[in-house]
């Protein structure tokens, strides 16, 4: 039981002490550090599809899968918000770049 306490207790400490330290990240640095949160993601993913493959009942296997789906998601939502923070700072195309730029859009 005081196991639990203490895991339970670090897992909350954990939690704030992230949020006090994303909250307080410039604007400017919020792409290099997704970027770096992809890659964490990445060996997540891989993680979960290695445990999964050791799977050796019905719940264990649920419990993977649910793990890789969570995780995928969790890394293809990084690269979307990556990539649309790195679309705030590139510069706004004139209708002249916009056409010269291939048409097709």
């Amino acid at each position: 039981m005081d196991s639990e306490v203490a895991l339970l207790t670090i897992f909350i400490l954990a939690a704030f002490t992230g949020y006090e330290v994303v909250s307080k990240v410039s604007s400017t640095l919020h792409t290099p550090l997704m970027s770096g949160a992809n890659a964490i993601h990445g060996i997540i993913l891989v993680g979960a599809v290695l445990v999964t493959g050791h799977a050796d009942n019905p719940a264990q296997l649920t419990i993977g899968v649910v793990a890789t789906v969570l995780a995928t998601l969790n890394l293809v939502g990084g690269f979307v918000v990556t990539d649309r923070m790195l679309e705030m700072f590139r510069g706004k195309k004139t209708p002249t770049e916009r056409s010269s730029a291939g048409g097709a859009e």
